[in-house]
């Protein structure tokens, strides 16, 4: 039983899940942290400048008020105080102020029920214990979702107040409802939910376009090793083939033209037959020679007007016999990068598949268009043939793969090899029974 075949990893997809799962999760605990520090912090600060306030003005009354004694009892005066205290229960979110002694007993309160008692709470204990603003803050979610913002926000403020010796003589229990902190709070809540999901959201399309593009790399890699690997198992195959030929070849033509000298005239046709073919199958094998071979030739300048001129010279009496037309304007323009030899191979395959692709006549369209900054020179060469259907130009630059009665299919693969050596591309356009059109990109030489 033979091995099993593994599925294709889809890297795009598993990547596109676990990236927006992994960004997801931190964008909403980032975004939860976020919230929960600014509303401590908020809390913490609304106590701070209260604390501030507060003993600011009662440092006031203390240097204006004339000297007390204590209660009896030793419990601290109050009314020195009570100026300070009847602003502070005035203010709009204040809900209640008491007046706590160092005994914890409460001396003044805005309700006077409390009055006499002793309080006793965490947060008091706190406050005494350090002599520092210590805020205590109790909060609803709105609703069940704890990634809203509070509905309802109620706060406590201790702050100590010292004599003039600097002794803690009493402490302040503040009860806010601060509702417009609360409305700082929902406002705030909503900019850092809205950043942190257009930053997450940012994020993943820039991860899932470079995941794209590097997907994309690796197939045309892959597809290109393929190729290369194809291309060059068949390129020794045939090679040894090609060779194992030619002296064969060779001498059925040597031996066909001897006997040309025989007058009867049906064998004179058929060795002429011979000839033709073998003189066929010595051209193919020609071709398999050239591209089984590695490329070779450095890079020189090369004028692409003068080889066109040269090329469509060589091929005048055949673009005659086939009643082509030639619309060529010779315009001046740059050398380009490439091989003068094998620059002149590209011309010729290209013009030989246009002449063949246009059997009863037609017309032969080449163009030079130079984009001077990105240093290109594309050279168009278009014909009015047969065309190609969308199959078969998916598979024009495919080795071996031809649609031509007795041809072998490595000319465009061979052009695409040429012009990918010396950094240029070709591109392959056309229509069935509108003609082909094969756009050759050259990199301008310098000073070209």
């Amino acid at each position: 039983m033979g091995a099993e075949i593994p599925k294709r990893f889809n890297l795009i997809r598993w990547f596109s899940l676990v990236s927006f799962a992994v960004i997801t999760t931190v964008v909403v605990l980032l975004a939860v942290l976020s919230t929960r520090f600014l509303l401590t912090e908020s809390v913490r600060r609304d106590g701070l400048l209260t604390a501030q306030a507060i003993r600011a003005i009662a440092d006031m009354e203390r240097h204006h008020a004339e000297p007390e004694d204590s209660v009896s009892g030793g419990m601290p005066q109050t009314h020195r105080y009570d100026r300070l205290l009847d602003h502070i229960a005035s203010l709009p979110e204040v809900q209640r102020v008491n007046l706590h002694g160092p005994d914890r007993t409460i001396l003044w309160s805005t309700d006077p029920q409390l009055v006499g008692t002793r309080g006793a709470n965490p947060g008091l204990e706190e406050a005494f214990s350090c002599g520092d603003t210590i805020t205590a803050s109790h909060f609803r979610a709105s609703g069940t979702n704890f990634l809203s913002p509070p509905g309802s926000l109620q706060v406590e403020h201790y702050i100590p107040l010292r004599d003039e010796t600097g002794r803690l003589a009493s402490l302040l229990e503040i009860h806010k409802q601060p509702l417009d902190l609360l409305a700082q709070l929902q406002r705030s809540y909503l900019v850092f939910w809205l950043a942190a999901m257009l930053g997450g959201l940012l994020i993943c399309l820039g991860l899932f376009w470079m995941i794209w593009r590097l997907s994309g790399l690796l197939a045309a890699q892959q597809r290109q090793l393929v190729a290369n690997e194809t291309v060059v198992a068949l390129g020794e195959m045939s090679s040894a083939v090609a060779h194992s030929l030619r002296n064969p070849l060779a001498a059925i033509r040597s031996s066909a033209e001897l006997a040309l000298d025989a007058e009867d005239a049906p064998v004179r046709k058929n060795l002429e037959d011979i000839i033709g073919q073998v003189d066929r199958l010595s051209k193919c094998v020609s071709e398999l020679l050239i591209a089984s071979r590695p490329l070779s030739g450095e890079r020189e300048a090369v004028n692409p007007v003068a080889a066109l001129d040269d090329v469509l010279h060589a091929f005048a009496h055949q673009l005659g016999a086939a009643n082509i037309r030639v619309d060529w304007p010779a315009p001046p323009a740059p050398t380009v990068l490439s091989h003068r030899v094998l620059f002149a191979q590209v011309l010729n395959s290209v013009i030989a598949n246009a002449i063949e692709a246009m059997p009863r006549g037609g017309s032969l369209r080449i163009r030079i268009a130079v984009d001077a900054l990105e240093r290109r020179l594309r050279l168009t060469i278009g014909d009015s043939g047969n065309g190609m259907t969308k199959e078969q130009l998916a598979m024009a630059f495919k080795a071996f793969y031809t649609t031509k009665r007795g041809g072998l299919g490595v000319g465009l693969v061979l052009v695409k090899r040429i012009m990918e050596r010396f950094g240029g591309a070709v591109r392959l356009e056309s229509r069935e029974r509108e003609g082909t059109e094969v756009c050759l990109v050259f990199r301008i030489a310098e000073g070209g």
